[in-house]
C-alpha cells in the first residue's frame, strides 16, 4: 500500500512528535498573491520602504502569510480527516518571515479525547514552524475533531491540556529593530494610536466581501492545505465544499484595516474559534472589540489584545453570543489576539 488515506483519531498517541514532509520556500510571488485575495493593506507588509522607516530591513511576510504555511504543512497529518478545526491557543510569532527564507512544521501531540457519539475523537497538538536556520517562527496550539476509522478501537485515556486564556504581555516578541517613534500616520492610512483605543470599544469595519468557492480553492491550494472537506463535495451530506476557516481569518483580518489601520503586526494568538461554517455565496463582515491595551519595551511601539469577530450577511450589529453563552448562527469567527500599534 503506496498510498496515504491520512491520520485518524485511534491512529494518534500523546506525546508523539510528527514532522511534517515538504518545506516550503516563500517568495514575494506569496506576498502578491495573498494580497490579491485579500484586501490586505497593512503598510509595515505592504512597502519595503515603509518598514524600513519603522526600523526593519525591509517588509517582512504578512503574519497570516507564516500563519498558513506553517499550518499548511501540518493538514496532512493532523487535520486530512478533520470533521472540523475547533480552537486555538497560546499562539506567538517568534522571529519575521522574510521573503526567501523556507518553513517547515512540526507538531507535539499534547491531549486526546474520543468524543461520546464513539464516531470521532478530538486531537489536541502544539504545532512549530521553523525557518532554514532551525529558529522557531512561529508556536501555537491547535485542537481539531477527527474521525475514527475502526468505530470498535478502544478509547485513548482523556487527557484535556491546560492551556492559557491569554498570551501573557510580557512573554510578546516585538521584531528586532521595530521603532514607532517615526511612524508616519498618513502613510498608514489612519492617524489613530494606541492611547485612541480604549477597553471595551467595539469597532464595526463595515466593509464586506462575498466569497466565492474559487477564491477560497486557490487560497487553499496556496498553503497547501490538503483537508478533503475543502475541495471534495463528496466529504459532507450536503454536497457542499467547506471554506477553509484561515481564509475566514485572513479575509476578516484585512477588513479590519478600516479602523484598525495602525494594528500592523500579529504577534500573539490568544484563543480562536471557528463557530459556524461558512460557504461559497456568504458575504463576510468583520467588527472589533478592544480586550486590553500593553506597553512593550521597543521605542513607540504599544500592543492592543483584540476580539476579531467575522459574521456573514444577516447578522444583527455586533453579534457575538446570546444568553446561553452560544454562538448566534450568523457568527463564523471569534478571534482573540494582540497586535503592535504605534503609541
Amino acid at each position: 500500500m503506496k498510498t496515504n488515506a491520512g491520520r485518524f483519531f485511534e491512529d494518534y498517541r500523546l506525546g508523539e512528535t510528527i514532522v511534517h514532509a515538504v518545506p516550503r520556500t516563500l517568495s514575494g510571488g506569496e506576498r502578491a498573491l495573498y494580497h490579491a485575495l485579500y484586501p490586505a493593506r497593512g503598510a509595515v507588509y505592504s512597502s519595503d520602504a515603509f518598514a524600513r522607516t519603522c526600523g526593519l530591513p525591509a517588509a517582512p511576510m504578512d503574519d497570516l502569510i507564516a500563519f498558513h504555511t506553517v499550518f499548511g504543512k501540518t493538514v496532512p497529518d493532523i487535520s486530512l480527516n478533520a470533521v472540523a478545526n475547533l480552537g486555538y491557543a497560546e499562539g506567538r510569532w517568534l522571529a519575521p518571515v522574510w521573503a526567501g527564507d523556507t518553513l517547515r512544521s512540526e507538531s507535539v501531540v499534547i491531549g486526546l479525547k474520543e468524543n461520546s457519539n464513539g464516531k470521532s475523537g478530538v486531537v489536541y497538538v502544539r504545532s512549530r514552524g521553523f525557518n532554514q536556520h532551525g529558529v522557531v517562527v512561529l508556536d501555537y496550539v491547535r485542537w481539531v475533531m477527527v474521525k475514527k476509522r475502526d468505530l470498535s478501537a478502544p478509547a485513548p485515556e482523556a487527557v484535556v491540556p491546560e492551556l492559557a486564556a491569554v498570551v501573557d504581555p510580557a512573554s510578546l516578541v516585538v521584531p528586532e529593530g521595530l521603532d514607532f517613534s517615526a511612524y508616519d500616520f498618513a502613510l498608514a492610512g489612519e492617524r489613530h494610536r494606541w492611547g485612541d483605543y480604549a477597553v471595551g470599544e467595539k469597532i464595526d469595519h463595515v466593509d464586506g466581501v462575498t466569497i466565492e468557492d474559487a477564491e477560497h480553492m486557490l487560497a487553499t491550494r496556496l498553503w497547501q492545505n490538503t483537508s478533503k472537506v475543502h475541495f471534495d463535495v463528496t466529504q459532507r451530506e450536503d454536497g457542499r465544499r467547506l471554506i477553509y476557516g484561515g481564509h475566514v481569518i485572513s479575509l476578516a483580518r484585512a477588513l479590519s484595516f478600516n479602523g484598525l489601520a495602525n494594528a500592523q503586526m500579529i504577534v500573539a494568538l490568544n484563543a480562536g474559534a471557528h463557530a459556524n461554517p461558512c460557504f461559497a455565496g456568504d458575504t463576510v463582515r468583520a467588527w472589533s472589540e478592544v480586550l486590553d491595551r500593553a506597553e512593550t519595551g521597543a521605542k513607540g511601539v504599544g500592543a492592543l489584545r483584540l476580539r476579531l469577530v467575522a459574521v456573514k450577511d444577516g447578522a444583527a450589529p455586533f453579534a457575538h453570543k446570546g444568553a446561553d453563552g452560544k454562538y448566534a448562527p450568523e457568527v463564523l469567527l471569534d478571534l482573540d489576539y494582540w497586535a503592535l500599534v504605534p503609541l
